[in-house]
């Protein structure tokens, strides 16, 4: 009986605690270059413990990251604010994870940093910026020549349509009158044009003489 008024004792004086304890901002993402150094800090209040650092990965455990050479742990205190920073000197791929702090005594972590460990890009041809300005600029040029050659194009074309079909307009009209001379004309018309005086037919009623032969025009 004792001890399960213990453990309720426990664990109601476990929850207060917890309930006491202020959780500091941690960053949330550290992306970081392959072979480049690392920081990674949390802070707490109100808990004199201390804590220790945790990594956690998808689909495994967690588990307790330890100091080594290569990595190195520093506690500092300010007034009620304990901080803990976790430096890598130099960081792999394997380091990538989610890093929480771990305060002593109760099962309470840290909000935590997800650190990214990435490998940069090789350059496969290494250009200038200026170089790099004088391909955009003839891109760019290129480019504007692309959208508006095609109309530069089309206005050519209809331009020229548009002197094809007026001069071919004028050479038809000159054709109407090509190899009519108007001198000619008039002469046919005078040819054609009867005296004045005789009509095309003689009058039935005109007295002929005897003797005399009637003489019709001929058309």
């Amino acid at each position: 009986m004792e001890m399960f008024w213990f453990f309720v004792l426990y664990s109601m004086l476990g929850g207060f605690v917890e309930a006491e304890v202020i959780l500091g901002r941690d960053k949330p993402f550290e992306r970081i270059q392959l072979s480049d150094k690392a920081e990674l800090k949390c802070c707490f209040q109100n808990w004199d413990k201390g804590s220790h650092w945790v990594k956690s990965r998808p689909f495994k455990e967690v588990e307790v990251f330890k100091v080594s050479e290569n990595v190195s742990v520093t506690d500092q205190t300010t007034d009620n604010t304990k901080c803990s920073t976790l430096t890598f000197r130099s960081v792999n791929l394997n380091d990538t994870g989610m890093y929480h702090c771990r305060l002593n005594g109760i099962s309470m972590y840290t909000h935590g940093t997800y650190m990214k460990v990435y490998e940069p890009m090789e350059k496969t041809i290494n250009l200038s910026e200026s170089t790099k300005n004088a391909i955009l600029i003839t891109e760019g040029i290129l480019l504007f020549l692309c959208v508006m050659g095609p109309s530069f194009l089309l206005l050519f074309k209809k331009k020229h349509e548009n002197k094809r079909a007026i001069k071919k307009e004028k050479m038809e009209e000159e054709n109407i009158y090509q190899g009519l001379d108007l001198d000619d004309c008039c002469a046919a018309y005078d040819q054609i044009e009867r005296p004045q005086g005789h009509g095309p037919y003689e009058d039935v009623g005109t007295t002929v003489k005897e003797g005399e032969e009637i003489q019709l025009e001929k058309p």
